[in-house]
C-alpha cells in the first residue's frame, strides 16, 4: 500500500553513477545528439535516449533501490528516461505532475532526476512547500485501492494549466545544488522547477519512480 508521505518525500543518492559510467553515458548521448540532430523546441521538451543509455541508467537504479525505499517503501522499478538539453535563458517554470489516475497500476509515486551537466551559472533545481490548500483536490483515496484510505492528491498544475498560478501561491523555495554523480529523487506531488540558466548548460535526465 502507497502512503501519502512517499508522495512527499525528498530523496538523494550521491555516488548514482560511477565516474566512467558518467563518461559512458555523455559519450552515448553525444552520439545520439550528433546523429539525430535534436533541438528541444522548448525547455521542458525531452528525448528518449537510445537502449545503452536506458541500460546504464536502470542498472544505477537497481543498486539505488535499497537506499530509495527508505523512504519510498512502495518504489520497484522507473519508467524509460528522458533526457533533457537547457541552453542559457532556458527555465522550468513551478508545476507539479500529481500522481495521475490514483487507481493505475503501477502508480507514479515520484521523479528522479539525474544531472549530467550543470551549468556554469544559473540552472539549479527547486522544490516549492507551501501549507496553501489551494493545491490541494478535494478527491481521497477510499478503500481497495493502491493507495492508503484517506490520502489526498494535489492538482496537476503547469505553467498554463490548472485551479491557480504557482507563482501567485505564498511558498518557500528550497535550491537544490546536488554534487556531481548525484541524483535527486522527490514526491510527485511537490511542486518543482528549474532556475534560469544564466550560463553554460544542464544537461538532465529524468524518469518516474513506480510503485
Amino acid at each position: 500500500m502507497i502512503h501519502m508521505t512517499e508522495t512527499l518525500a525528498v530523496q538523494t543518492i550521491e555516488d548514482f553513477l560511477t565516474g566512467e559510467e558518467t563518461t559512458r553515458l555523455t559519450e552515448i548521448l553525444d552520439e545520439h545528439l550528433s546523429a539525430t540532430g535534436w533541438i528541444p523546441a522548448r525547455p521542458s521538451e525531452g528525448i528518449t535516449p537510445p537502449e545503452p543509455a536506458q541500460a546504464l541508467l536502470d542498472g544505477a537504479m537497481q543498486r539505488a533501490l535499497p537506499t530509495l525505499r527508505r523512504a519510498f517503501p512502495s518504489a520497484t522499478a522507473v519508467d524509460p528516461w528522458l533526457y533533457h538539453d537547457l541552453k542559457s535563458g532556458d527555465k522550468i517554470r513551478p508545476h507539479v505532475h500529481g500522481v495521475g489516475d490514483p487507481q493505475a497500476r503501477p502508480q507514479r509515486i515520484a521523479r528522479v532526476a539525474f544531472n549530467l551537466q550543470d551549468a556554469d551559472a544559473g540552472g539549479e533545481f527547486y522544490l516549492d512547500t507551501c501549507s496553501d490548500d489551494a493545491l490541494w483536490s478535494d478527491d481521497t483515496a477510499t478503500v481497495g485501492g493502491p493507495y492508503a484510505p484517506g490520502t489526498r492528491f494535489v492538482h496537476e498544475i503547469t505553467a498554463r494549466t490548472g485551479p491557480v498560478n504557482l507563482n501567485d501561491v505564498p511558498h518557500t523555495r528550497w535550491t537544490c545544488a546536488p554534487p556531481p554523480g548525484t541524483t535527486v529523487v522527490y514526491g510527485t506531488q511537490l511542486v518543482h522547477g528549474v532556475l534560469p540558466v544564466l550560463q553554460g548548460r544542464v544537461r538532465k535526465l529524468i524518469t518516474n519512480l513506480l510503485a
